[in-house]
């Protein structure tokens, strides 16, 4: 059974480009209730805990670097089949391979600034909503 919950983040790249009002409105528009949110600098050291799963990968660094680059906006999505329902929203992960009308075409500049970060699984979502949210900050 699907849960229906993900988390997502709006990355630094996006805040920076003004796109957070813009990137939340798409969400609540595709049927999505935000049950927590907030808006945060992740330091490198949070960043890199947060992506430790890739730290054997080239890229970890970078992404660490990036993540830790400017303020995000964290937040736990709820809709039925949240997680596959949020993947086609935001689109590929490279915005050029992205269907017209999701997030990553309509404000992502690159597959490394891609505006917006979407759990991939079920169990991610659990994971990573917990990472940055207390039960006391879910509603």
């Amino acid at each position: 059974m699907a849960n229906n919950r993900t988390f997502t983040m709006i990355k630094p790249d996006a805040v920076a480009n003004g796109h957070i009002g813009a990137i939340l409105n798409d969400i609540t528009a595709g049927g999505f209730k935000i049950v927590a949110m907030k808006y945060l600098k992740l330091t490198p050291e949070k960043a890199g805990e947060f992506y430790a799963v890739h730290k054997e990968r080239g890229f970890y660094g970078e992404l660490v670097s990036f993540m830790s680059s400017g303020p995000i906006v964290a937040a736990i999505l709820e809709k039925d089949n949240a997680v596959e329902d949020f993947r086609k929203l935001i689109g590929a992960t490279n915005p050029a391979d992205a269907a017209e009308g999701t997030i990553r075409q309509k404000y992502a500049k690159s597959i490394d600034a891609n505006a917006v970060h979407g759990s991939d699984s079920d169990e991610n979502a659990e994971i990573e909503g917990n990472f940055y949210f207390t039960d006391a900050e879910k509603f």
